[in-house]
């Protein structure tokens, strides 16, 4: 059995959790709300201040997902009381991010014409110096998202490392060309 899937969800105060019969799982708490449709066959129960995920037998599908929706939810629980942030750091002579209005970014990257990058509903961006980035947000996923597709904008490079990274990742450096 999965040890993921078998731990119940503690459902901590100010926090509800209903599920109804298609299995669409409403996690209502002080940051906001999340909905999220979760596999047919997952048995979701919500007993006061635990949720349990159930599976109905051990075929192969339903071990993959057991562990999987008992994590979905949980991170929503934990979006909705805490909330996720994702930090990037620019890295690069020129290279900056400044903020373009609400939930707008505007980065020079090297590039002949700044990027700007809009947030998504529930995503907000912090820039409390021009070379790092904050993305704050209930959705785990779409935090995450919004951060990799910023990356994803300039990669670091591996000759001088510049680019767009997450921060504390390491990026591996090449040696340039040997000089005679």
């Amino acid at each position: 059995m999965s040890r993921i899937g078998r731990s119940p969800i503690s459902v901590p105060a100010g926090v509800s959790v209903a599920v109804d019969d298609n299995n669409v799982v409403v996690v209502k708490g002080p940051q906001g709300e999340l909905t999220r449709s979760v596999p047919a066959a997952m048995n979701i129960r919500a007993d006061g201040d635990v949720v349990v995920v159930e599976r109905p037998d051990d075929q192969r599908q339903n071990r993959a997902l057991h562990g999987l929706t008992r994590t979905l939810v949980a991170n929503m629980v934990d979006g909705v009381t805490q909330g996720f942030s994702k930090e990037l750091e620019i890295v690069g002579v020129g290279y900056r991010a400044i903020p373009n209005g609400p939930g707008a970014l505007e980065l020079a990257l090297g590039f002949s014409h700044p990027v700007t990058v809009k947030a998504p509903d529930g995503v907000t961006f912090e820039v409390p110096i021009p070379t790092r980035i904050i993305i704050k947000g209930i959705d785990k996923e779409k935090v995450g998202q919004v951060a990799a597709d910023i990356r994803k904008l300039r990669k670091p490079e591996p000759y001088k490392g510049k680019g767009i990274r997450y921060a504390g990742e390491r990026v591996l450096r090449k040696a340039g060309k040997a000089a005679k």
